[in-house]
């Protein structure tokens, strides 16, 4: 028996039409009539597959995620974004030790920056390389950028370098084939026709194959005849391919329209090649025995719950676009074919699943469960309550080197500015309520998913009960599993207490701002007129106002203001 994992990076669920969610919005500029999203390939693979309709992640963002993925072990209690450490047991290590061939293809950049050591155990494994912020392009030829700078993700106040770095990486492209996923998967099947025969009757030892592909995370670069599926064919604005995280005013309507346009695009580019996948092992006789999971790491955020991107601090709230993710389980011998599943599972509960398919004993230390009954439908559940969050970047002390790594692959969001509010939000979520627990000083919002899917309606104040035992079982999960009390102490106390949930403002009255305004008449504001010119607001300053942040945010509150990794209103900072 063999095992394929195929992990796309930053899939919504509402964009996997096999889950059939309502459109979270409208196409502008395209007929009422057409399909919201179309993925044929994921669709089929549905078909064929115990679907998982509450599965929710665990550590955000990507490699928390993978972390948990590779160690059936929650991490965002215990560490930030960070290297598997050395005494993790991970999955490749686990298989091999059985006899079975771990191999890995990726081009999700991360994965393979400087000492992540997310390689470790496979017996080989091949990076394709010129994804994202991947430093793989030695030839520093300057490309004109696709939007405004001030619009693009930054991941420091050296501009969007990060776009400028992908821009170079992929100049030499010409054929859809030359894409980021399109590359990944081509290096896999081809590993494939060499090794089929593994796993078979008679044949060497199965193989347990992760594939991991960045796409569709940003850049949202697609193929134009992909783009032109769903874009306004009137639009002519900034192709914002890498749009910065937080606040979305400085976008206009159109161009937040085209943003989700481009994102719509490289999910349908990334279900055609998995769908090639798909095929391959049909042709090679692989579909009858191997295992097939598809998921991903986590959502993105379009404008839900008035946030661009993953942003952090205050504004790092795990919402159901961000967190309720898709998965499917294709068995070889066709169990749980068709089936929906309704429990509640998570990230950490995939090694475990793995591992009872090929019949190896998981580490004791485990803390996910497996997956089988739930597909065999000898249980509903398998847990009560699904525990999402991420670990706070800016506390890691004494590691800014190490968070400045988290940044550039944009792990982390609002380490500089918002220094008051470190420590983020954690979301519990039942069947029933969604619970999104704010540390001290900040609120939390209680939400009934079963009335209230899109969470527009906080009750805490109407169901204070349900709100303290959601709190409680989060509080008891992070002791369970062994969480320092210094990173449970900000979560103590009455989660409906609302006089102790504020916290004093991210900047003093008299912090000096400069104000820039852009096309669209929106106020952007900066600590310093170089930042603003960096990021295209005049080459002089002239143009450039100076105030104060008291008296600008009395005056206008929703006026922006710039960090390094997101956009906030003044609002949120007072």
């Amino acid at each position: 028996m063999n095992v394929i994992i195929l992990m796309n990076d930053s899939l919504r669920r509402d964009h996997v039409a096999a889950y059939g969610d309502p459109a979270p919005w409208a196409r502008l500029g395209r007929p009422a009539d057409e399909p919201f999203i179309h993925t044929p390939h994921l669709d089929r693979l549905a078909t064929q597959s115990a679907l998982f309709d509450r599965f929710y992640v665990s550590s955000y963002p990507t490699i928390p995620c993978r972390t948990d993925l590779f160690t059936g072990r929650y991490s965002f209690p215990h560490r930030p974004w960070q290297p598997l450490e050395p005494d993790d047991v991970v999955l490749s290590e686990l298989v091999s030790g059985a006899g079975y061939l771990p191999v890995l293809f990726f081009d999700t950049p991360a994965l393979g920056h400087d000492d992540y050591n997310f390689t470790r155990g496979f017996a080989g494994w091949e990076w394709i390389r010129g994804q994202h912020a991947d430093r793989y392009n030695v030839d520093a030829v300057d490309l004109p950028l696709p939007a405004a700078p001030y619009k693009l993700r930054q991941s420091s106040f050296q501009g969007p370098a990060a776009t400028q770095l992908y821009l170079r990486n992929t100049a030499g492209r010409v054929y859809e084939r030359d894409w980021m996923c399109a590359r990944t998967i081509s290096a896999a099947t081809d590993w494939l026709e060499r090794n089929h025969r593994r796993g078979q009757p008679g044949g060497p030892p199965g193989f347990v194959l992760y594939i991991d592909m960045w796409d569709p995370h940003e850049p949202f670069d697609a193929p134009a005849f992909d783009v032109a599926r769903y874009a306004d064919p009137s639009f002519t604005g900034d192709q914002v391919i890498y749009p910065q995280y937080g606040r979305p005013d400085y976008l206009s309507p159109a161009e937040h329209n085209h943003v989700r346009a481009l994102y719509a695009a490289l999910v349908t580019v990334s279900d055609r090649w998995l769908g090639h996948l798909l095929d391959k092992l049909d042709v090679l006789g692989l579909s009858d025995n191997t295992l097939v999971i598809h998921l991903t790491d986590h959502g993105h955020l379009f404008g839900d719950h008035d946030l661009q991107g993953k942003p952090g601090g205050t504004l790092g709230r795990l919402y159901e676009p961000s967190i309720r993710i898709p998965l499917m389980i294709r068995h070889p011998q066709g169990l749980g074919a068709g089936k929906r599943i309704a429990g509640l599972t998570q990230h950490v509960d995939l090694l475990s699943t793995i591992l009872e398919f090929l019949a190896v004993a998981p580490p004791s230390d485990v803390e996910g469960h497996s997956l089988w009954p739930l597909v065999r439908g000898e249980t509903e559940r398998i847990r009560t309550h699904a525990f999402s969050g991420r670990y706070p970047v800016a506390l890691m002390s004494g590691q800014r080197g190490q968070a400045t790594q988290v940044a550039t692959f944009d792990g982390a969001a609002a380490t500089d500015t918002d220094t008051t509010r470190l420590v983020e939000a954690l979301t519990v979520t039942t069947e029933d309520w969604a619970l999104i627990s704010g540390p001290r000083g900040q609120p939390s919002e209680l939400y009934h998913l079963g009335s209230d899917p899109a969470q527009e309606r906080n009750v805490l104040t109407e169901h204070p009960a349900v709100a303290r035992e959601l709190h409680a079982a989060l509080l008891r999960f992070l002791e369970s599993v062994g969480t320092a009390e210094s990173r449970i102490a900000p979560f103590r106390g009455d989660v409906t207490a609302s006089d102790a949930k504020r916290a004093p403002p991210a900047l003093a009255a008299d912090t000096p701002l400069f104000i820039a305004e852009d096309a669209q008449g929106t106020t952007i504001t900066f600590r310093s007129a170089a930042t603003a010119r960096l990021l295209g607001f005049t080459s002089d300053g002239s143009s450039l106002r100076q105030t104060t942040f008291g008296a600008l945010t009395r005056a206008n509150p929703r006026a922006l203001f710039c960090t390094p990794t997101q956009y906030y209103r003044l609002s949120d900072l007072a």
